[in-house]
């Protein structure tokens, strides 16, 4: 029985067999994911009241396993095969349902920084760290954590890496087999995360109100990519080495807030 007809009989309904699904992005055959368009629990069904943990293994022996139905495709040939987000999803959606239990996103810290591809295209790189809180049918929880990471292009980086924490979250916290779950759906080559200019920095240096801690900090990145001595033009029109300049910048109003 596969992952629809799992999710069929959970909510008491019957899939005619020979059904398929096309998945549009490979245009292959993939294995077919549940229908839940209209899965809500049957009136008069009471879930059990049971401890959360006893209900997180009922979720889990339903769903038993879930296989590697997606494909990454590049170039018209196939590279592996994975199971994803849609899949897991809509996998643990019904059963969740069946057992009253909810996962819930308790906690997200999320942190961001600019990379390249390897041919050179600006990218951003998003990575999460998610506390998820498994909540069973009588309100208890026990809670875990998952990391997702993501590169795009624009401004899906943040939303990739939260369903891959959570797509994460659910296999390794369900203990679902088959194979290890991949970290990405999408083959980018990494390139080297851009340097910023020394001239960049020269309107956050002469801005007055700011600090001394940024100050200290814009240094230390001047001095980690090598370009305390690059030349700049000052605020008085000067050239001037701009690690002498923050620094000299910095003395100056640490002694005008002294007086």
């Amino acid at each position: 029985m596969g992952l629809r007809e799992n999710a069929a009989a959970a909510a008491g309904r019957t899939v005619a067999t020979g059904d398929t699904e096309s998945d549009e992005y490979t245009g292959t055959t993939a294995e077919p994911l549940p229908d839940l368009s209209d899965y809500v629990p049957k009136d008069g069904e009471d879930w059990d009241m049971v401890p959360v943990h006893i209900a997180w293994l009922r979720v889990r022996r339903d769903i038993s396993w879930i296989g590697k139905g997606d494909a990454y495709v590049e170039n018209g040939k196939k590279k592996y095969d994975f199971r994803g987000y849609e899949r897991v999803v809509a996998a643990f959606g019904p059963i969740t349902l069946k057992h009253g239990v909810s996962v819930i996103p308790h906690r997200v810290v999320p942190s961001h920084r600019d990379a390249k591809s390897g041919k050179g295209t600006p990218m951003r790189e998003a990575t999460t760290l998610i506390t998820w809180r498994i909540y069973g049918p009588k309100g208890d929880f026990f809670e875990m954590e998952s990391e997702g990471e993501a590169l795009d292009y624009a401004d899906k980086g943040t939303a990739k890496a939260q369903t891959i924490a959570q797509r994460v979250a659910l296999l390794v916290g369900g203990l679902i087999p088959t194979g290890a779950p991949d970290s990405d759906e999408s083959n980018i080559e990494r390139g080297e995360a851009p340097v910023r200019p020394a001239a960049s920095y020269l309107d956050e240096i002469c801005n007055p109100h700011t600090s001394a801690g940024r100050l200290r900090q814009i240094h230390y990145e001047l001095r980690t990519t090598r370009q305390l001595g690059a030349l700049v033009t000052n605020e008085v029109g000067d050239e001037e080495p701009i690690g002498e300049m923050v620094v000299r910048i910095g003395k100056e109003r640490a002694a005008g807030g002294a007086e």
